[in-house]
């Protein structure tokens, strides 16, 4: 084991929660046990925050694969507070192969991407054709984050619905978009559900997540409640 990664073990392991493993294995089943040490987010943050910007931290980000789920977040916390746009997005399209859960992705969000979004975007264009989930789940990610707002364009919920997977997890952070995009951009979004334009499951899961959300109003929920697909086929999704 080289210098860095016996000094990032060690100092992750002085933060474990045993307990807290045992409850974040459990939210990542695709993982195996031993995959996990038990170190909680704000402690992962504050020990990125020490590391970003350091001969250390650099060196740690350029070591992959790692070992551990906590590295792995911790890496993504430590790209996170990059302040130069193309450096960060190297380390990014480094880093996203690599990534193996729902959880590591979604907590990877550059600050720096806001003030790049016409670069960014052309990235995301890449990533949704991606046959790595995580990838693709991350590019749909960036599109709810940073694209339903003033930079929202109509083709960009086209590309998400164009997007056909079997794989849950890409799946699921469809329907996040779908819904988070029935809150922010209505009238462009309600089109996909009303013209069933999405898969069943998809379909579905948007019309759960949009009518559990505070912003969407109650007339709008009792809509979409009348939307539901009730065809009773089930889908066989890959949970990797």
């Amino acid at each position: 084991m080289d210098n860095i990664e016996k000094i990032v073990e060690e100092r992750l392991f002085a933060m474990q929660d045993i307990k807290y493993r045992e409850f974040n294995s459990g939210l990542i089943p695709n993982l195996p046990a031993e995959k996990f040490i038990g170190v909680r987010t704000p402690d992962l943050r504050g020990y990125a925050k020490e590391l970003a910007g350091t001969p250390q931290g650099e060196e740690f980000i350029k070591r992959l694969p790692h070992k551990y789920h906590e590295e792995n977040c911790l890496h993504g916390f430590i790209i996170e507070q990059g302040r130069d746009y193309y450096k960060t997005i190297d380390n990014v399209e480094r880093f996203l192969p690599y990534i193996d859960n729902w959880a590591t992705c979604d907590t990877i969000t550059p600050k720096v991407f806001k003030k790049h979004l016409p670069e960014l975007y052309e990235h995301i264009l890449i990533w949704l054709r991606s046959e790595h989930t995580y990838t693709v789940r991350f590019g749909i990610k960036m599109l709810m984050n940073f694209y339903l707002d003033d930079h929202f364009k109509p083709e960009m919920p086209e590309l998400v619905a164009g997007v056909r997977s079997d794989k849950y997890y890409i799946k699921m952070m469809a329907a996040w978009y779908f819904a988070t995009a029935l809150a922010k951009q209505y009238d462009a979004t309600i089109p996909y559900i009303t013209g069933n334009r999405l898969d069943e499951w998809t379909h579905n899961k948007t019309i759960q997540k949009a009518v559990e959300r505070y912003r969407i109003s109650g007339d709008v929920k009792d809509k979409l409640k009348q939307l539901r697909l009730k065809t009773g086929k089930g889908e066989d999704l890959i949970y990797d």
